[in-house]
């Protein structure tokens, strides 16, 4: 019987900065790999200690301390298997994005990541010092290789390994989620097995993390570049693989049960919205969350999103009608809150409008009426949530999707107000392509989520009487076209005018982008989706001379 060798991708969601924790969830993951499937070897994270990204508490003194007490606990369980754990590594001065192979009381063998990145939301380079060499180990006779995350990403470091002569490639990772993200992996890690001639095992976190989300999407592929393997995304588990002694050296076996299939782009998104939300939410210690439900789309979404997230009886939804709000705005409301039976109450702000307006007499004297009182009935909803929120410990999710913040239609102190805004990186019309996809769902066959009539009706903010969006912006598709090429892609007005846009709309739009930066700096934060969200993704300054142009 050929020589098997027995693998577990630990694909776990992990907290950053709680390293006892994760510590802990590291040596009793190596016992269940052990226990339940025989494992020879288990695979964890990128930076599994501390989870990822740690950012400056890698600055903090007390790193290497906590780093080493860590290690040794692992050590002192004295694991009968080969761990491959990722962390922290300091040396003569220098940090190092390291992983370890571990096994019993020993620590086999380092190695030090090669490939820093440092574009989108990365910034390794801040922190760590890049490592040079190769690292083999041999394990159950078979020699395998060792590289993290960014190391796949280009050629070096896979190539290294091959002429190292390598029979099997283990990648631990923590690669965030952006749209359509597994599927780029899956072509990545084709190219690269055929380039080291070798299976390559991929292992990626799972879970939230501020703006980040991080699917898992864990998996395995053959020395020709087949997918053999592919764990769920956006769960957390264990996911079993064996290797064989071939003639033409280790090959996985087939499994009994098929990879996970690639999320549509629809569910990937929402999945991320979910998983993003209520990871958020319990790791930063709330009691749940509560949300202004206006009968439109954006907050009939989000509502959606944190109901799956936290369940029904950990969300709470606010109605707060004005003079301007319409009987069906209402109706929807209440239609929405019944079916997700989430808790539900109604407000009226005409009250503390009036007041606002008494109070502001003086200064608003020989003043016309124009956004000014607009904003300030979006403020009184905002006071209303906040003082929920601090009364009850629930988080405020605010509802403004990526295309409203992009050009400033949102009120700083109002409807942006709260701690979590989940649609930040959902662009107008995905919001409608979201909606449609979690009506799909088994549970909404008989009784539509999102009502029907939500996704429907014209938006509005509803600030003045029969107010719509299109009063005020492009339509959405045009507008989001737009963005797209001048936010995400970084296209001149010159580029995007040439794409057959209208001029003026054009240089409309980005003039709105570029001058409501300052509204953007002060919003929550939010689940990043795309290559370029508005967090760590996006970093333009405040107060800028560049005109638009080429």
């Amino acid at each position: 019987m050929p020589k098997q060798l027995k693998v577990v991708m630990a694909q776990l969601n992990l907290l950053v900065g709680d390293i006892q924790g994760n510590t802990t969830k590291i040596i009793e993951g190596a016992l269940e790999a052990k226990r339940v499937f025989a494992a020879d070897i288990v695979t964890f994270p990128e930076l599994s200690l501390t989870s990822y990204p740690p950012e400056d508490l890698l600055l903090r003194p007390s790193l290497k301390l906590r780093i080493d007490k860590a290690l040794q606990r692992i050590l002192d369980a004295e694991l009968d298997i080969y761990l491959v754990v990722g962390y922290p590594l300091s040396e003569q001065g220098r940090l190092y994005n390291a992983l370890s192979v571990i096994k019993g009381a020993q620590i086999i063998t380092s190695y030090r990541k090669q490939c820093l990145p440092n574009y989108q939301v990365f910034d390794e380079r801040r922190y760590f010092t890049a490592g040079q060499d190769a690292a083999i180990v041999e394990i159950e006779g078979f020699k395998v290789a060792l590289t993290i995350c960014e190391d796949m990403w280009e050629e070096g470091p896979t190539l290294q390994a091959a002429e190292a002569g390598a029979q099997l490639l283990l990648n631990i990772n923590a690669s965030p989620y952006h749209r359509d993200k597994p599927l780029e992996r899956a072509q990545l890690l084709k190219e690269r097995a055929q380039l080291a001639k070798c299976p390559i095992i991929y292992t990626n976190l799972v879970g939230g993390q501020d703006e980040l989300v991080f699917d898992g999407s864990s998996m395995a592929v053959s020395a020709q570049g087949d997918c053999i393997v592919r764990a769920p995304s956006f769960e957390e588990g264990f996911f079993y693989l064996s290797l064989s002694e071939t003639a033409q050296g280790l090959s996985i076996d087939t499994p009994q049960e098929t990879p996970a299939a690639l999320d549509s782009t629809e569910a990937g998104l929402y999945k991320a919205l979910v998983l993003g939300v209520r990871d958020y939410v319990y790791k930063n210690g709330f009691k749940g969350v509560v949300l202004g439900l206006s009968g439109g789309i954006d907050s009939a979404l989000t509502l959606a999103v944190a109901a799956d997230a936290l369940g029904p009886e950990s969300v709470k939804a606010v109605m707060m009608p004005f003079d301007y709000t319409s009987q069906l705005s209402l109706d929807l409301a209440q239609e929405q809150a019944k079916t997700l039976g989430v808790e539900y109450s109604v407000i009226p702000i005409s009250a503390a409008f009036k007041s606002f307006a008494a109070a502001l007499e003086g200064e608003f004297a020989g003043l016309p009426v124009d956004v000014t009182e607009q904003n300030i009935q979006a403020r009184c909803r905002g006071v209303m949530l906040m003082a929920i929120s601090n009364k009850t410990g629930r988080l405020v999710l605010t509802t403004g999707n990526k295309s409203e913040i992009a050009v400033g239609y949102c009120t700083l102190y109002g409807d942006m107000a709260g701690g979590f805004d989940v649609l930040k990186d959902v662009a107008k019309t995905m919001v409608y392509r979201l909606c449609a996809y979690r009506n799909s769902l088994p549970d909404a066959r008989d009784r539509a989520v999102i009502p029907i009539e939500v996704i429907e009706r014209a938006p509005s903010a509803e600030l003045a009487p029969d107010q719509v969006d299109q009063d005020s912006l492009p339509p959405y598709d045009v507008l989001d076209t737009i963005l797209e090429l001048y936010v995400e892609k970084d296209m001149s007005a010159a580029h995007i005018i040439a794409q057959g846009f209208d001029e003026s709309t054009v240089r409309r739009v980005l003039r709105l982008v570029d001058i409501n930066e300052y509204k953007r700096r002060q919003s929550a934060v939010g689940v990043r989706l795309t290559t370029r969200g508005f967090g760590r993704d996006r970093r333009y300054p405040i107060t800028s001379g560049w005109e638009l142009g080429e």
